[in-house]
This record gives C-alpha cells, sequence and structure tokens, in this order.
C-alpha cells in the first residue's frame, strides 16, 4: 500500500524559539535562522546542504531579493512587517518541518525558479548535469535530439530545462496527476514556452499516442519516477511527508514503475533514441534482481555530481532484452 502524504498541519499559535527583538538586520535574522534550524535538526536535500544556505534562501527569497545579494547589502533593517513575515516562516520551517520551497511557492532548478506546492516534488535531480551537457557524447550539437519526453513532469522543470537547452527540438511533458500538469502549466506559462513545452496527462507511457492512436516517438526519454519503497516511508524525514506520495513511492520496493517504463519505452523511441531514468537507491536493488542486465549506469565521468542519485541509460535496440 502507498502511503498517504499527511496534509499540511493547521496554523497554530507558534510560541516563541526566544526573544527576537533585538533581530534587526538581514544578517541578523539570517544567522538566527540557521542557529535555530541547526536546534531543530530540520532536514536539508530539498536545495541545500547546510544550515546557513537553507536559511540565506528561507530569509532572502521571502523578501524577494537577490540570493547573491551582495554582501554589503546584508546590514540592511527588516520593516517591522517584514520582520514579523520572516520570523513566522522561520518557525514554520523548524517547529512544522515544512520545506522551505513550499513555504516560498518556489524552487530553484539549473539556477531557474519555479512555482511549487504540495501538489509537486521540489526539483532536486541530477539531470541537470546531463541536461547542461546536452546528453553528450550519446548525442551530439550536430546530431541532438529531435523530439524530447519528459516522464512524470511533476512542476514541469526538466521539460522546461530541455527546451532551453535544445531550441529547435519538440518537447512533451507528461504526469498521470492532473494536479500535478496544473503546476507545470503555470511554470510553462511563466517561461513563456507554451508553444514549445507540450503536456499531456499519462500512465507512464500508456497514453501518449497521436490521433490515430500510434505511438508518440521519441529522440530522447528522460523521466524521474517514483522509486520509493512504501515500507520505507517511515524511515523518511518528516520534510519529504509534505510531498505527493504518488510522486515518491512505487510497490515492488519502488521498482514497479521503472520496470514497466523500460518494457514499453522501446515502442516509443526512434531508431537512435535513448532513455535515461534516474532510480536513486533503486540501482542495488536492479542489480541483486537482474545481475546481467544491459542497463549502462553513469558515473562522475558522464557529469553526475552526487552518484547516490543514480541514473541508468538504455539504447531502444537493447531495450527488447533488457534483463539480460
Amino acid at each position: 500500500m502507498i502511503p498517504n502524504s499527511p496534509a499540511t498541519p493547521a496554523p497554530a499559535l507558534y510560541p516563541l524559539i526566544e526573544d527576537t527583538r533585538h533581530l534587526t538586520t538581514l544578517l541578523d535574522v539570517i544567522r538566527w535562522a540557521a542557529s535555530r534550524m541547526d536546534e531543530h535538526q530540520v532536514f536539508l536535500g530539498h536545495g541545500t546542504t547546510q544550515y546557513w544556505d537553507e536559511a540565506v534562501w528561507l530569509v532572502l527569497d521571502s523578501l524577494r531579493l537577490p540570493l547573491n545579494l551582495d554582501s554589503a547589502h546584508w546590514q540592511a533593517k527588516l520593516t517591522p512587517g517584514e520582520l514579523t513575515a520572516v520570523l513566522g516562516l522561520v518557525r514554520r520551517r523548524c517547529l512544522e518541518h515544512i520545506p522551505t520551497a513550499y513555504l516560498l511557492n518556489r524552487a530553484w532548478f539549473m539556477g531557474e525558479p519555479y512555482y511549487v506546492d504540495e501538489r509537486v516534488l521540489i526539483p532536486r535531480s541530477p539531470f541537470a548535469a546531463l541536461i547542461a551537457e546536452r546528453f553528450s557524447p550519446w548525442f551530439t550539437a550536430e546530431k541532438p535530439p529531435e523530439s524530447l519526453l519528459d516522464i512524470g513532469t511533476g512542476s514541469g522543470c526538466l521539460a522546461l530545462a530541455l527546451a532551453a537547452h535544445f531550441p529547435a527540438a519538440w518537447v512533451v511533458a507528461s504526469d498521470i496527476s492532473f494536479d500535478a500538469l496544473s503546476v507545470a502549466a503555470r511554470n510553462v506559462q511563466d517561461f513563456q514556452q507554451d508553444e514549445r513545452v507540450h503536456l499531456m496527462q499519462s500512465d507512464l507511457l500508456d497514453d501518449l499516442v497521436d490521433d490515430s492512436g500510434q505511438p508518440l516517438i521519441f529522440d530522447l526519454i528522460i523521466s524521474n519516477p517514483p522509486y520509493v519503497d512504501p515500507d520505507e516511508a517511515g524511515d523518511l524525514p518528516r520534510e519529504y511527508h509534505f510531498e505527493p506520495a504518488l510522486g515518491l513511492y512505487a510497490e515492488q520496493r519502488g521498482m514497479a514503475l521503472v520496470e514497466r517504463m523500460l518494457d514499453t519505452a522501446g515502442s516509443h523511441l526512434s531508431p537512435q533514441g535513448r532513455l535515461f531514468v534516474e532510480v536513486g537507491n533503486g540501482k542495488r536493488l536492479i542489480d541483486e534482481s537482474f545481475p546481467h542486465h544491459k542497463l549502462t549506469w553513469l558515473t562522475e565521468a558522464d557529469g553526475l555530481v552526487s552518484l547516490d542519485a543514480a541514473i541508468f541509460t538504455i539504447d531502444r535496440a537493447t531495450l527488447g532484452h533488457w534483463r539480460g
């Protein structure tokens, strides 16, 4: 059984974490926020890896200030209204463990801001490195992919990044969730990519067909599907329980959707097409379950910064016997 994400707790009267009357400047508030996050052991992993960076993101972004604000401006004083609003967000981050991206309704991916809320996962994909390199060496500037598909698009950040890096390509972003597609549609409109990025509702590849019922064909398919074992839900930090369960968990120890994708993707790939899938800690399970599989795991040499977020690739010709 796939667990349900708990609803966001109702607003409460938050106790003062400490007397905050001495906080007046940006630097005061950022320092205080970082210390309180450390004190309350909030989980980092939705965009930052240090409490200081998380505090900078929450404070500056909530005030609509650039995250690279020159330190000369950090002595600027907050108005009473600004201070009240920012401290309220910090308290919610610390006491309720709501991810910063949901508190701000904004997440950053490849240097660009995206609208997010609890209907979609918070962007954090290692696909960024591959997109930045335009999937070299599998594709080249002379022969780039002309048709691209992002399965399980969520906020649409991957599809929009693909559109930016392959300006001549046709891009489809699909998701089973209408709620997620609503968020993606907002981002597509914000980036003024309505003519470039096409949104489709589909259960993986099942509904990606043309008007005559024939499978849509792509040169490049990428996906960051649900791959967390539902039995591991209780072990996840509280922050993850604000994200949609539909985007996190999959049956068969997390591998049900990955296997379905591998079994059906071949009919949607062009002769030169390739599939790239992120499976996180599912790499070990795949290697153990299919010791002779034909998947190619990407390495640091392929541009991955973190090997914990495992990505494999496979071409169309090999998909028919991917299990080995």
